[in-house]
């Protein structure tokens, strides 16, 4: 058995006096796919930006693959969150991806041959040759994650972690990518966290569900997280979670979620 990718502690995280959540205690199996869900400003991307190291826990203790966490860990492989690339940015896909391990970002710091080889072997991975050559910003939202997912797992992370990257993509490509993630996830035996609005495109590849809102954080199989009873404690407010014919899961009683399917 390997031992958890994270561990988290009677965890507490916020900004100065302000705590964000607090009394989080999860454990992050290796090589397990795990969603991050919950409401606009709940503390989602903070958790994420704890586990980088970009911010210190306010209270408790956490653990990232072993050690504390700490800023550009090369074994953390991290997609943030983005809007759109522009248009007019004429940068090559096989160069952007390169950035991943040229020390620009999370990876490690490789050069020349090793950094085009390295570029080269991510791009296959995620089937993106045919576009690699192409500038960036002309390519469609799907091929375009493609690369991001390129450039976060070009310097080999053992821990990949993702805020939103389905938000920008229509249900085919969100779909597609889910699928390439699951696939990537067993054969590179990666740890996955990603961050998204709606469960329902994860829900036959995911493992666990950590839900943060309301100042808490509960983790658990999505049968456990993500039912009537486990969200109205969460929330500590009426909420019925309903399934329709194809499996997909909507939720009532939160005025801040109805656009999100899965609350």
């Amino acid at each position: 058995m390997q031992p958890p990718a994270i561990v988290a502690r009677d965890l507490a995280a916020g900004y100065g006096a302000h705590r964000i959540w607090a009394h989080a205690d999860f454990s992050i199996a290796a090589g397990s796919f795990t969603a991050i869900l919950g409401p606009n400003g709940g503390g989602k991307s903070t958790l994420i930006r704890t586990i980088l190291g970009l911010l210190p826990p306010a209270d408790g203790q956490l653990e990232v693959l072993g050690e504390k966490p700490r800023r550009g860990n090369p074994l953390i492989g991290y997609i943030p969150q983005r809007s759109t690339f522009d248009p007019e940015l004429s940068i090559r896909g096989r160069d952007f991806v390169s950035l991943g391990v040229d020390g620009h970002r999370w990876g490690m710091r490789l050069l020349g041959a090793a950094t085009a080889v390295a570029a080269d072997a991510s791009i296959r991975s995620v089937d993106a040759e045919s576009y690699a050559d192409r500038p960036i910003g002309q390519l469609s939202g799907g091929e375009q994650q493609r690369l991001l997912l390129a450039q976060a797992l070009v310097g080999n992370p053992r821990l990949l972690l993702m805020d939103e990257p389905l938000s920008q993509l229509d249900v085919r490509n969100q779909s597609l990518i889910v699928q390439l993630i699951g696939d990537l996830k067993r054969a590179r035996e990666l740890t996955v966290l990603l961050i998204a609005h709606d469960v329902n495109p994860l829900l036959p590849h995911i493992d666990h569900v950590l839900y943060v809102a309301q100042g808490n954080v509960a983790m658990g199989t999505p049968e456990e997280i993500i039912t009537s009873e486990s969200l109205t404690r969460i929330y500590s407010t009426p909420v019925e979670v309903l399934k329709d014919s194809r499996g997909r899961v909507f939720v009532v009683g939160l005025e801040e979620e109805v656009s999100h399917p899965h609350g």
